[in-house]
């Protein structure tokens, strides 16, 4: 036994001394020189119904003669990395199917709550091993919409509601609501937000105490006992990454009745009442948006993402608003053009119009349409993007300040700022790009900056995603200053 175990700690010896061999053997290989370790590749295909803008400059902004109304015009050189924007605004269709998500996971877990039968196979609790788990929604098992027992048929009614006066039954939209929690990745990475007190100022010749309190804010939301969405800012002194992750409850069910209250004195009633619900409209751009519900879908579209790809998501870049600069970049194609379209008229040589706007004063026929269109009815710039001007205006990250450009970075220039629901309202205005079918054409134009408050619902604003490239792009758009 004993000559076993000598055998046994050579065998051990030299297995050690070959590891240590083989590495020295490659280090040799390698000349001794750092060659740098290889992850595995990524690999990012196109995103469904986006199209790739390459990374490019452009001078942004409106020309001394294109100033309307007389005022300093804003211009400066800017440059983007490339991106993926979707090809045409967020439709019905699409939106719609965001809101039929929220309402098939507030029916989930009233089916495996027991006041409506407690069927707990429609959340998951534990794994296969039985060990507990975060609770989450069992998306594999259907719900049974067509034979529903009693317990099941109340859960799935519970969603809906009865008009007062017709009897109609509808969606019950109050309780649409959509609750998700963002990382502030920027604010975490700042130096004067750093849980150890030595990373905090690396430009002094003493140790920053590690007594004195970092006061930080964040974001948080919950529902009130009257099923009230409360929103809430809480500062305090910073204790844990926890105070990085910003909490958002919205309502994601669009106004309808926008088309009403943008229009007084205006027979409006029909879209009001079949713009959003009837499939005659399903691939129109959904309008009656908030900034807020724009941002809420581009989290449950990542969300909605990421739940298959396993371990390549971390890989993956999440949907969101593009920036101000972004979207103008996109809109005016490589040319850099001041309309999406290469010509300074807005008709093709057979008549056509190139966009969906109010040509003339009152006559909102002419280009064709009388309110919204079709998307991708009208020909796309040379990015491949329809309806880049005209057809809904389009919500963007980006802060809205007078400043503009100015006042930002000329290397990916972004403003961003998450009002609170106490902060004055100018705090809460949002860039709005590209016009809409009810503005002339001076204000569709790429570089024509408007703005909207974020909880502001219009029924000419909608909005388009894009995803940030997981690798700068190699190729550079061919943009020309304007």
């Amino acid at each position: 036994m004993k000559k076993l175990l000598v055998i046994f700690a050579a065998f051990a010896a030299s297995t050690a001394l070959i590891s240590c061999m083989s590495s020295g053997s490659h280090a040799m290989q390698n000349g001794g020189e750092v060659t740098g370790t290889r992850g595995a590749t990524v690999m990012e295909p196109s995103p469904y119904g986006m199209v790739e803008v390459k990374r490019g400059y452009l001078k942004v902004g409106l020309t001394e003669e294109d100033s309307l109304w007389g005022t300093g015009a804003q211009t400066r050189d800017i440059s983007v990395d490339g991106f993926w924007m979707d090809q045409t605004e967020v439709t019905n269709s699409m939106y719609r199917q965001f809101v039929e998500w929220v309402r098939d996971s507030i029916v989930r877990e009233r089916l495996a709550d027991p006041s409506y039968g407690g069927d707990e196979t429609f959340k998951i609790e534990v794994d296969r091993n039985g060990d507990p788990v975060t609770p989450h929604l069992n998306w594999t098992k259907p719900i049974p919409w067509r034979k529903p027992n009693e317990d099941q048929e109340r859960a799935l009614e519970s969603v809906y509601r009865f008009h007062e006066i017709d009897g109609t039954k509808m969606l019950d939209a109050a309780q649409m609501n959509y609750r998700y929690e963002v990382f502030d990745y920027e604010k975490a990475a700042m130096r004067k937000y750093r849980l150890n007190p030595e990373e905090r100022d690396l430009n002094t010749d003493h140790a920053v105490d590690p007594n004195a309190e970092v006061i930080i804010s964040k974001d948080t939301a919950y529902i009130d006992d009257e099923g009230r969405i409360v929103r809430e800012t809480i500062t305090r002194p910073l204790s844990s990454m926890y105070d990085f992750l910003n909490t958002y409850i919205v309502n994601v069910y669009p106004d309808t009745t926008c088309w009403v209250n943008d229009f007084v004195n205006a027979n409006n009633e029909t879209y009001m009442r079949n713009y959003w619900a009837s499939p005659a409209y399903n691939d129109y751009p959904v309008v009656g948006v908030t900034w807020e519900q724009a941002q809420a879908f581009c989290a449950w579209r990542t969300e909605y993402l990421l739940r298959g790809l396993g371990p390549q998501a971390r890989y993956v870049q999440r949907y969101r608003l593009p920036t101000e600069l972004e979207w103008e970049y996109a809109a005016r194609g490589k040319e850099g053009n001041p309309y999406p379209w290469e010509s300074e008229t807005v008709q093709n040589n057979k008549g056509c119009f190139y966009a969906n706007f109010k040509p003339d004063e009152g006559n909102y026929t002419e280009d064709g349409n009388l309110i919204t269109s079709k998307v991708g009815i009208y020909g796309a710039n040379s990015n491949g993007l329809f309806d880049m001007a005209g057809n809904v205006a389009e919500w963007t990250s980006t802060v809205y300040t007078s400043g503009g450009v100015n006042a930002m970075a000329d290397l990916n220039p972004e403003l961003r700022y998450a009002a609170a629901k106490e902060d004055p309202y100018i705090l809460k205005r949002k860039s709005v790009r590209g016009g809409s079918w009810k503005d002339p054409l001076s204000l569709i134009r790429s570089a024509w900056r408007s703005c909207e408050y974020q909880n502001q619902p219009r029924s000419f604003i909608g909005f388009r995603c894009v995803r940030s490239k997981a690798s700068s792009s190699s190729a550079t758009s061919n943009s020309k200053k304007k």
